[in-house]
């Protein structure tokens, strides 16, 4: 499942006034089938293209770890049934991934990969699967069925059902995020906003001195350009923030529209009217996966969901719902910082 893209408003290459010792600066480069901006507030002194380094370094290992389109990386490996020793980067996203599954009764499941594989929306294309192909592809979905176990000499190994696979495809970019957040910690900055496909991590303030302001695309269909339609505009800050949603992948047989978002549970696309979650959560790995689950959910559950959080003052969320003739909002207080329209 991929996501809505959420375009950063108004970057700049430099930006001036940020004190005589700090100053802004953007990084650009390519990333997993996209483009990543960060802008990020840095010790004068610091080196653009050594900070460049490291990001691409780190997004290279994430995608020789979690790709699978990459054909060498460990999940490839996995999902062709051979026994790789995993790395720190596929073991903490599991983890991730399992605590998530969990949060979400199983909404949001990455080993749903051969139900999104027989749909036509994995790493395959095939034609409209059978009530058969749906419930053996089932038989091999649950996080509960697959776990990570430690050999003797050290390392770590995924113990999973014959014929399991995995697709990381809706948390790999937040937590794409989130390394390059961390690389830019190492160089000392402590305001800066990271955006992978869409995916945004920030934190601190912008060179304007206030929260950093992203748009929502509007979920129409067709609306393949990011920016394009413009949904709302919001204010953010010290969060991870991530858009799932519809409008953009999903195909039409025999005037039916069949969605993207897979239930893991029922093994079938989803038939709700919500298009598209935008969530925050204290990182964007973990509003990535989230925003994935509430695309599976539904408006009604999602909001529910979102109640439970009244407390944590970094989640929140904005869910379009209706239909492509009537869209609807529903939001956590105090998100919008001014209309789209």
């Amino acid at each position: 499942m991929k996501r809505l893209s959420v375009l950063i408003i108004s970057l700049l290459l430099f930006f001036a006034g940020c004190g005589d010792d700090m100053q802004y600066i953007q990084v650009t480069g390519l990333a997993q089938g996209g483009q990543y901006v960060v802008t990020c507030k840095v010790p004068v002194k610091s080196d653009a293209t050594a900070i460049k380094k490291a990001i691409n370094d780190t997004l290279s290992a994430i995608d020789w770890s979690l790709s699978g389109y990459n054909h060498a990386s460990l999940l490839t490996q996995v999902n062709q049934g051979k026994n790789p020793p995993l790395d720190d980067i596929f073991v903490d996203v599991f983890n991730i991934s399992k605590r998530i599954w969990r949060q979400t009764d199983g909404a949001f499941d990455p080993t749903c990969a051969p139900l999104f594989d027989i749909w036509g929306f994995g790493f395959t294309t095939n034609d409209m699967p059978s009530a058969a192909a749906v419930d053996s592809a089932k038989a091999l979905v649950g996080m509960d069925r697959y776990s990570i176990v430690e050999a003797k000499n050290g390392n770590r190994y995924l113990e999973m059902p014959p014929g399991g696979k995995i697709n990381f495809n809706a948390i790999a970019q937040g937590y794409s995020c989130d390394a390059a957040a961390r690389v830019l910690e190492n160089f000392g900055s402590t305001d800066y906003l990271v955006s992978i496909g869409g995916e945004i991590v920030c934190k601190g303030h912008s060179a304007r001195g206030d929260d950093w302001r992203v748009w929502i695309d509007r979920p129409e269909d067709g609306n393949y350009v990011s920016g394009a339609l413009k949904q709302d505009v919001i204010s953010v800050t010290d969060c991870g923030l991530v858009t799932s949603g519809n409008y953009r992948k999903f195909y039409v047989v025999d005037g039916q529209k069949y969605s993207h978002t897979i239930d893991p549970r029922t093994g079938r696309p989803v038939t709700h009217n919500l298009l598209s979650a935008t969530v925050l959560a204290e990182d964007s790995a973990t509003a990535d996966a989230l925003a994935t689950a509430m695309m599976v959910m539904g408006l009604e559950r999602a909001q529910q969901m979102v109640a439970s959080w009244q407390e944590n003052p970094y989640r929140g969320a904005y869910l379009v719902y209706g239909d492509q003739d009537d869209m609807k909002v529903w939001h956590t207080p105090g998100l919008i910082l001014e209309s789209g329209e």
